[in-house]
Formats: structure tokens, sequence, C-alpha cells
């Protein structure tokens, strides 16, 4: 399996000469002397844009302006590659996650980046949980009834996520083999999660696997889509009906997600340990912290560079072999 078409790779080269040409930053003493960019790479209104935007609103104060630059494409690989080849001076900033960090590196035959020869860890600011949501429409309240529809409906279900190679299509290509549904459920991989939860809740598809966002937790209080599952190991407390996927006999498809700030790898330490501190900083302030867990999110208040690249060197060691196992790696 593939992870980028011809055109998306064509697409990411564009993206990538063109950002080449940004503007060289003044030296690591000087810095910040001009505005940050952090670059979002999914489509706008999606989870990440719920995570970055408090985190520049907040920091900006403390770093100087920082704009977002919403760069969508390839599951995140796009705006990841972007930020990837852009000049290691503090001036662009990723805001990745499990999907751009790990799993997409591991699934892709001609991967567009390494995630730890060409990124440095900057600060994880969140994790997260993914959870089933269906279309209200559907006749299932938990994953048992979800597979059993499935497999008395066969090629009628399917379930989208914002791409292919993302954490969100891992637990769905999980939970295919553990239920036995394989081709049953088909996978449906959007440019974000934004244009996947719209089709949902218009009824072009049956279910997706998201980040619980306030935007999914709005959505399910407001009877627009039913969530059936969650992939933490307790229940949420900003919706506590949902069950968790140990509670419905799936403990395998338990996962945990994050979000962080990376940097291209050749960032001066300087500037990396300048953005982390502020970011601590900025952590500290009780408004942010509950901004994120009205989402159901739970923000990293104890982050760091070496903490945090050790985290996303250690998943990279642990999810290889379960990558490749559920036919997402092609050698």
């Amino acid at each position: 399996m593939s992870l980028f078409s011809r055109r998306e790779l064509l697409d990411a080269a564009a993206r990538i000469t063109a950002l080449a040409a940004w503007p060289a930053g003044a030296a690591a003493d000087d810095y910040p002397s001009r505005p940050i960019r952090l670059v979002i790479p999914y489509t706008a209104g999606a989870a990440g844009d719920q995570i970055g935007r408090p985190w520049a609103d907040r920091t900006a104060p403390l770093l100087g302006p920082i704009y977002v630059e919403n760069i969508g494409g390839a599951g995140g690989a796009i705006g990841s590659a972007a930020v990837a080849q852009s000049a290691p001076d503090g001036y662009s900033l990723l805001l990745g996650n499990g999907s751009t960090q790990v799993l997409i590196p591991l699934s892709s035959a001609q991967p567009a980046y390494d995630a730890v020869r060409d990124f440095r860890a900057v600060y994880r600011l969140i994790t997260s949980t993914l959870a089933f949501a269906v279309h209200p429409s559907l006749p299932v309240k938990d994953l048992q009834e979800l597979t059993a529809f499935a497999k008395a409906n066969p090629d009628k279900l399917s379930f989208g996520t914002p791409g292919l190679g993302t954490g969100n299509h891992l637990v769905g290509e999980m939970f295919r083999r553990q239920s036995g549904l394989g081709a049953d459920f088909i996978h449906v991989p959007y440019r974000g999660m934004g244009p996947a939860t719209n089709d949902l809740v218009s009824g072009q598809i049956s279910s997706v696997i998201a980040v619980v966002s306030s935007q999914i937790l709005q959505l399910h209080h407001a009877g627009k889509l039913r969530l059936i599952a969650v992939t933490s190991d307790r229940r949420l407390s900003g919706a506590p009906d949902i069950p968790t996927v140990f509670e419905a006999g799936m403990p395998g498809l338990g996962y945990a997600g994050w979000f962080g700030l990376f940097a291209p790898r050749a960032t001066p330490d300087t500037v990396v340990e300048r953005i982390a501190a502020a970011t601590r900083t900025a952590m500290a302030d009780p408004k942010l912290r509950e901004s994120y867990r009205s989402q159901g999110l739970e923000p990293d208040v104890d982050s760091g560079p070496d903490k945090f690249q050790r985290l996303v060197e250690d998943e990279l060691a642990r999810l290889a072999p379960v990558v490749k196992a559920i036919g997402l790696k092609r050698d």
C-alpha cells in the first residue's frame, strides 16, 4: 500500500520548493526577531486548529507574533515535509502528532521525510484519544453491534480517517483484524478530519475514527453523530456515557494520541530551548489548560525537548512491527 499518490508527491514537491525560499532568520541569540510560522498539517477546522491556535495565542506575548498556516493533504505528510525542508532557524514550526512523526514515516514506501533525521522535538502539548463515531441512523450503540451489523451487511459500511497511515487509520485496521470484518469495513481516506466529519454528519459515509475534540463532542451531544467507543483506558469526563475499547473487550485497540511542536533538525539548541521555555510558561496558564480539557484533551505541563524526543523514538521502535504486520508497510 503506497502512502502517497503521484499527484500528492508532486504537490508536496511544489510546496517544499516554494517554502525553501523563505528568508533566513536572524542570529540565534537575537531570536525571535520576526513572526514565527506554525504549520498545522491539516485542513482548517480540524482538531489541529483547536490545539495549535490556542497555543499560538497564549505564547505570542512571550515570543512575539505567531501566525498559523494550514497545509493539509496526505494525512499530514505534505505540511510536515514543508517544515522539514524549511530553514532551521526557529521561524517555521510544525504541530506534529503520532501520525505525522511516527506512522507516516513507518508506513510510506518512499517517505518524504525522516522523523528523526529531519526533525527535533520541542514540546508535547497534549495527549488525546480517538473515538469511533457512527451516523445516528446506524442501529449500533457499541463495537459489538457495529461488528454484527457490518457482517450482516457486507461492503456497506465505511470508516473515514484523515488519511492513509494516520493513527486513525491504524486503529481502524486493527479493528478490522480483531473483529474479523476485513473488507466488509471499507476505509475512506480524506484530506483531513474536517471533511470526513462533514460527510459523516450528512450521511455520505457510515462512520469515522476521529480525534476527540470539542466539535466531535458537541456533535455527539446534539445527536448529529453517535460516539460508540473511545480508545483511552478510561471514560472521558466530558462524555462519561461513551464506553472504552477495553470495556468492549478489545484492549488491543487502546491508543493514546498526542500533538506537539517540532522544528527542523538543525535548529540551534538555544532557539529550541527558548520555544520550549515559553511553551512551558504558557501551559501553566489555567485558562489554556481548561481550553484543552474542555475538548477531551489532556495538557502536558511537564514536557521538554529531550523527553519528547525520547517518546517519539520509542514509539517508532514500538510501532514499526505493528505497522508491518497489519499491512500498512510496503517493503
